[in-house]
């Protein structure tokens, strides 16, 4: 049976920072050297955040290099490894698990997204998992794979399956049937801070937070507060984290989180092209926003909240 502990609490889904659309390398340790501080469960590398569809195939495992050389005991290394085909990914996989990630996050295939249907994702699933040295982590987000969606008959057929972990669901009308799934041997992961307090409630067992690139120890706190029973203190951090992750994340998306984490010390510059930064404007009024919240100074020091 997998570890359920190695997904008890927050991932942080991390970013890739560049300069002049190169990986800025330093600036990537250094975060991973604050982050180990943190209250974070684990790295998910190579998602969406860390924008691995930019990335060359020899830059994605220099990453997957530097994490497993820099992340600390403690922390959880689950490294995106979904391709186009069964075949791909699998090698992906196999590559990561040579390379020390302990977990795989598969997205689904999504080119020929009107052919990837509940049964195809059934058995690529499952090929995968059944060839892969290391736990797999089902991800769903239709955002950014063409609409593609793990729907509840596709967990039916994968859940109990021994080597996939779980489901990491970024799919806002997906998240409230899925979490059902929850269980000792397969745990849902929420993929976004608007419904993470909500999937605990629940019964889920974690989330990869955009803003844990920003605050780590704030989102790794809000779980703490709600798995310890402190309602009142985890619906007001849970008010404050939703207003920053819907004016950081939801406005901006990758770009505003690496604005943000800039603003609090973190290497975060701007995306690699074509995509842009913010502008300068734009990042004035995250800064204040951050500081109104008063988890910016918080995230500055690297405290442990609350």
């Amino acid at each position: 049976m997998i570890d359920k502990s190695l997904l008890r609490g927050v991932y942080a889904p991390m970013c890739t920072p560049f300069i002049d659309d190169e990986i800025n390398f330093a600036g990537l340790e250094k975060n991973i050297e604050k982050m180990n501080a943190s209250g974070l469960r684990g790295y998910f590398i190579l998602g969406t955040n860390g924008e691995y569809r930019t990335l060359s195939e020899e830059e994605q495992f220099k990453i997957v290099d530097v994490f497993v050389k820099k992340a600390s005991k403690d922390k959880v290394v689950m490294a995106g490894t979904g391709a186009e085909s069964t075949r791909e990914t699998i090698r992906l996989t196999r590559k990561a698990a040579d390379r020390g990630a302990a977990m795989a996050s598969l997205l689904m295939p999504n080119f020929f997204a009107k052919k990837i249907t509940d049964d195809v994702m059934i058995r690529h699933a499952i090929a995968v998992a059944d060839a892969s040295p290391i736990p797999v982590m089902l991800y769903n987000n239709p955002s950014v794979s063409a609409g593609v969606t793990i729907s509840a008959k596709v967990l039916d057929a994968t859940a109990g399956h021994p080597n996939i972990a779980g489901i990491k669901d970024s799919g806002k009308d997906t998240w409230e049937t899925n979490v059902k799934y929850d269980a000792d041997d397969f745990s849902v992961l929420a993929g976004s801070a608007s419904y993470f307090f909500d999937l605990i409630r629940l019964g889920g067992t974690g989330g990869v937070l955009s803003l844990a690139n920003v605050i780590p120890d704030a989102c790794a706190a809000l779980y703490r507060l709600c798995v310890e029973g402190k309602k009142d203190e985890a619906l007001a951090l849970r008010d404050t984290i939703e207003s920053l992750n819907k004016l950081i994340s939801g406005s901006f998306g990758v770009a505003g989180v690496k604005a943000a984490m800039d603003i609090v010390g973190f290497s975060g510059g701007t995306p690699r092209s074509p995509l842009s930064g913010i502008t300068k404007e734009e990042k004035e009024g995250l800064a204040i926003a951050l500081k109104e919240s008063s988890l910016m100074t918080s995230a500055l020091m690297g405290s442990t909240l609350p």
